[in-house]
């Protein structure tokens, strides 16, 4: 324990023999919060001689209730903190200054709440030292007692129960009926095929969502896979027509380059062509028995046309 100032206290009364300091209680179901008030009074004092009393099933069962251990088992669960110095057994609920000088001591240790004494008027127990300038006030550790242990069981009451009978424990050794026993265990099977349902279903669903990702992601993709597609099919098909076109322009420049070329080879140009011209005004009248036609060319025809023209 420490003074206002953080530090340690160093009010013993007699400098050369450790402080005698007392701590009492029930201590069923010992646990840690009992074991952290026990070293605050262990700490009090830079040289502290820890006494813990104990109060016995009588005095207990009759001032506060029934306990899960017996008081064999709490006084040798204190035995085996290593804050305590010694144990007091069959304690009184109530202490007194015959007490404190049969065990020479020098402060009493415990936490500040009122804890109601044997007489039924609601008094402290701890007023008697409190008045005298006697009492070490320790913390109560938060979140943690015998109550809530003892409630943490009566809440899973069947589960353990349960648990306890596969262990080999009979249900009378339980207090269990046998229909209880039977209702028991058929709960349990329903429970445990709950559960099973319960993570099967939550594996479907797993799948499920999933495959509902998947679907997502395929549906915002296939707009860019169908519009890639589209994309590529445009410009597919503009270099297959501008293929085809320049193919076909091709061909026909090639055909014509053909034709001209025949026509080179095997005929005569327009300049080189002889015309040939019937002339009907040429009549032999000295031949009776027919009619001579004649052919001229173009110079002859000409001429001979110039010729009788000038006659």
């Amino acid at each position: 324990m420490n003074d206002s100032n953080g530090n340690p206290n160093t009010d013993n009364p007699d400098p050369d023999r450790p402080v005698r300091v007392y701590a009492d209680g029930i201590y069923d179901l010992f646990h840690f919060g009992h074991a952290g008030s026990l070293e605050q009074a262990k700490k009090s004092f830079p040289n502290t001689f820890l006494l813990v009393g104990c109060c016995n099933d009588e005095t207990t069962h009759k001032y506060k209730g029934k306990t899960v251990m017996t008081e064999a088992e709490r006084y040798e669960s204190l035995r085996h903190c290593k804050w305590v110095d010694e144990v007091i057994p069959d304690s009184p609920w109530v202490i007194d200054q015959e007490f404190l000088d049969k065990h020479k001591i020098d402060y009493v240790a415990h936490d500040s709440l009122p804890y109601a004494d044997a007489s039924g008027a609601a008094n402290d127990v701890y007023e008697f030292v409190k008045a005298a300038g006697k009492f070490k006030e320790t913390n109560r550790t938060e979140g943690i007692s015998t109550s809530d242990i003892i409630m943490r069981i009566v809440k899973d009451y069947n589960q353990y129960v349960l648990r306890n009978l596969d262990r080999g424990y009979s249900r009378k050794e339980l207090g269990v009926s046998y229909v209880k026993e039977k209702r028991l265990r058929v709960n349990m099977r329903l429970k445990i095929l709950r559960e099973k349902v319960k993570e099967h279903q939550e594996k479907v669903g797993e799948k499920i969502q999933i495959a509902a990702m998947h679907r997502n992601e395929w549906v915002e993709n296939a707009d860019r896979w169908v519009a890639g597609f589209l994309e590529m099919f445009e410009e597919g098909c503009h270099k297959m027509g501008t293929a085809i076109r320049d193919r076909i322009q091709e061909r026909l420049r090639g055909q014509q380059s053909r034709d001209s070329t025949h026509l080179l080879q095997n005929g005569q140009s327009d300049d080189d062509e002889e015309y040939y011209y019937y002339d009907d005004d040429y009549d032999n009248d000295d031949d009776d028995d027919d009619d001579d036609e004649k052919y001229y060319d173009d110079e002859e025809y000409y001429e001979e046309k110039n010729a009788k023209e000038n006659k």
